[in-house]
């Protein structure tokens, strides 16, 4: 690994707290209609409980589907993001242009298991219609101190999945130090992430905004070296429209404009979208109002 050679951590964990209290400080500023319109369209809506039916799948995509139709003014969200199992289900029923269909995939959320496995799942889950794959990375083998089986993998999925975007989880929250999450974030991206993600949301803590901020400082550190540039995924404890102006905060102040937008930037969250919506009809309205629609 010696290329992590090339990317020393340029910062503190003081500094992060401190670019942290900026964005919170920042956040507050943005909730306005045109902003809470930006976190809606980088939404990846998610379902990934063990008992999500094929119905559920088709569902989810027909809400989609049917989403400008009751809110023509507004934009739709990025992805349908399921198990593997359902992926074919969504992407023939999702009629959306712009919508893409995520599958986490690679033995998730564990991804405990040989990478012939995980290869062919993530293979076979692009087969059947996915656009964009998500990946937990090897957390045993980097708390072990095994980076290059970590990049390995992480290389020979990239492989298999072709043109697909592949998601890289860090799954932040078991990462032991900040330098921990920025070398990871390296190792992802070297290996070949097209984006970086916090959380699998299925471990405590899952996104923060200081994983995040750490996260944003290495993609803008790869960037000026390399010419690459990378997207970043918060997910996972996100529910209300403060937590998505929080991260956006974050992103348009260590990564600018150009990372503003849902090929760039993306947000892992179920229930936040309605909750996104019922503020921005809430605000346009002038009274208070509930919106469950998806």
């Amino acid at each position: 690994m010696d290329f992590l050679k090339n990317f020393p951590m340029p910062f503190t964990a003081a500094d992060i707290e401190q670019k942290v209290f900026d964005a919170k400080t920042r956040a507050r500023q943005l909730f306005d209609v045109e902003h809470l319109k930006l976190a809606l369209s980088l939404i990846d809506l998610t379902t990934l409980n063990s008992v999500d039916t094929q119905a559920k799948g088709a569902r989810f995509a027909e809400n989609v589907n049917n989403f400008k139709s009751n809110f023509p003014d507004l934009p739709n969200v990025a992805a349908i993001c399921v198990y593997p199992s359902l992926v074919k289900t969504v992407a023939t029923t999702l009629k959306c242009e712009g919508v893409g269909v995520a599958s986490v995939a690679a033995c998730f959320p564990a991804s405990q298991s040989f990478i012939e496995v995980k290869e062919l799942e993530c293979k076979m889950a692009v087969e059947a219609g996915a656009t964009d794959i998500d990946i937990v990375i090897s957390q045993g083998a980097w708390l072990a101190g095994d980076v290059q089986t970590v990049f390995d993998e992480i290389k020979a999925i990239r492989k298999a999945v072709g043109k697909a975007h592949l998601k890289v989880i860090l799954e932040t929250g078991v990462l032991r130090s900040v330098e921990d999450i920025w070398n990871a974030s390296i190792v992802a991206m070297e290996a070949g992430a097209d984006f970086i993600k916090t959380s699998t949301g299925k471990l405590e803590p899952a996104a923060t905004p200081e994983a995040i901020s750490v996260m944003c400082e290495a993609i803008k550190a790869y960037a000026a070296k390399t010419g690459r540039k990378v997207g970043i995924k918060p997910a996972g404890g996100m529910t209300v429209s403060e937590d998505a102006l929080l991260y956006i905060a974050i992103v348009e102040a260590t990564l600018g404009n150009d990372w503003l937008n849902n090929r760039m930037f993306r947000l892992g969250a179920s229930r936040m979208a309605n909750n996104i919506l019922s503020d921005i009809v809430s605000i346009e309205s002038g009274k208070v109002q509930t919106v469950k629609y998806f």
